[in-house]
């Protein structure tokens, strides 16, 4: 691509081309095809096209009892996620900080057919029961063989359905998504207009992925309060392979740090869960506030917690809603804690997508390079990656974390763990990643 010589100007530049990261199969993303993307839902007499398009403008959701989808033949497996609408909270009970209000999707069954030409002749046979379902997005993996049509059919109150989403589980695919969070989460990833979701801009970014996204923010929960329902997200959201989590607003807020081991402890009792169950966390730090409106900050303690976590536990690197809005705060509303509608919700998309970017550059063939192999990952055969260097500096030789963070010209001192290491080679800039052990 020619575009190796990295002069930056101001604090960032761009590496035309990308790395490709050397991912471990903990990390390693496998497709999941979106089938049901803009094609007409079916509800008896009449069809929709806004519980298929992606968007999430609230005043646009369906009550009716039966919801039909022709995907048409392929897929052996399919994964269908749903949303309701409510007031946003993925669910009304797990905080006592906050009332609630919403009907979830609760007592369904899923049904296929081969035959059927509009959503309601033809044979159909059951692939699914829901019943007592409490939450307001969730997923259902289903058997698909042989058949072109499913449809939702609901025994008791339907509520407002938002979205229906199928995806193509044949390969085994991986990219699915639950983002966890509080108020920030339900106000920013699901409730406020955007231009794109997290999801598309992933897509958009790299064709061959479009990720399966549940949003799971509830407003006034804290870490105790998502520990004490653990078992409940585990039920409920414990069947994909990422937990992308904003948690810590409500337990550092006031500014101080009286709450940080335990807030340390529940996020640790929350990866471990996660883990153990083959889910890989993601954690941003913390938002920060506008303090000359909200009255305080994010006690540093809790964001260096959070770096702590990630470190330790070896978790990607996620999203920093701190350094992001403190340089942003016009981005926050009124309360200068939460982000409005005029742009704070789109950032907070677009920031997990630049953080979730390195995990689908790794692909799921790649393959780890350890420290002194020759081999080298050529930057001009790879994606976008965004780099971040010394203010005014040309970097020819240097160390990278993998969200593009400039580290210095040496590893020697920093922990295990995958680095982006830039070298000069025979007279051009190369860019491999190293595992350090």
């Amino acid at each position: 691509m020619g575009c190796f010589t990295f002069k930056n100007v101001g604090a960032a530049a761009v590496v035309c081309g990308a790395v490709a990261l050397a991912g471990t199969s903990a990390f390693a993303i496998t497709p999941n095809k979106l089938v049901s993307g803009g094609l007409p839902a079916y509800t008896g007499a009449t069809t929709t096209d806004y519980l298929t398009d992606g968007y999430l403008t609230n005043w646009k959701s369906s009550n009716a009892k039966e919801i039909a989808l022709n995907v048409g033949e392929g897929p052996k497996k399919l994964l269908i996620n749903w949303e309701s609408f409510g007031d946003c909270a993925w669910a009304t009970d797990f905080t006592s900080g906050c009332g609630h209000t919403g009907v979830a999707l609760s007592n369904f069954k899923i049904l296929t057919s081969a035959n059927s030409t509009d959503g309601s002749d033809g044979d159909w046979i059951e692939a699914a029961s829901i019943v007592n379902n409490p939450v307001m997005a969730r997923g259902v993996e289903i058997d698909f063989a042989g058949k072109s049509w499913f449809k939702f059919v609901s025994e008791g109150e339907v509520g407002q359905i938002l979205e229906i989403e199928a995806f193509d589980m044949s390969a085994g695919g991986t990219d699915t998504w639950f983002f966890m969070g509080t108020s920030i989460s339900q106000m920013g990833i699901k409730q406020q207009d955007t231009d794109s979701t997290t999801a598309q801009l992933i897509h958009a970014r790299f064709p061959a992925y479009t990720p399966a996204m549940l949003r799971g923010g509830i407003g006034c929960i804290n870490s105790t309060e998502v520990v004490e329902h653990l078992s409940e997200y585990l039920e409920y959201a414990g069947n994909v392979k990422f937990w992308a989590i904003e948690m810590g607003t409500n337990d550092a807020w006031g500014g101080g740090d009286w709450n940080l081991q335990t807030y340390v402890d529940n996020l640790q009792t929350i990866i471990d869960s996660a883990k153990a169950h083959g889910i890989t966390p993601v954690i941003a730090r913390i938002i920060a506030t506008d303090s000359s409106k909200a009255g305080w900050q994010i006690n540093p303690a809790f964001l260096e917690a959070v770096d702590k976590l990630v470190a330790d536990n070896g978790l990607p690197q996620g999203p920093d809603f701190y350094g992001y809005f403190k340089e942003h705060p016009e981005l926050l509303g009124s309360d200068g804690v939460h982000p409005n509608a005029d742009g704070g919700g789109q950032a907070m998309h677009h920031l997990w997508a630049e953080a979730l970017s390195p995990l689908y550059a790794v692909g799921d063939t790649a393959e780890p390079v350890l420290p002194g192999d020759s081999t080298a990952t050529d930057s001009s055969s790879v994606r976008l990656v965004r780099i971040d260097a010394p203010r005014g500096e040309s970097v020819t030789v240097g160390v990278f974390d993998l969200n593009g963070h400039y580290l210095g010209i040496s590893w020697q001192n920093l922990p295990q763990g995958r680095y982006i290491v830039r070298q000069k080679v025979q007279g051009r800039i190369v860019n491999k990643v190293l595992l350090k052990k």
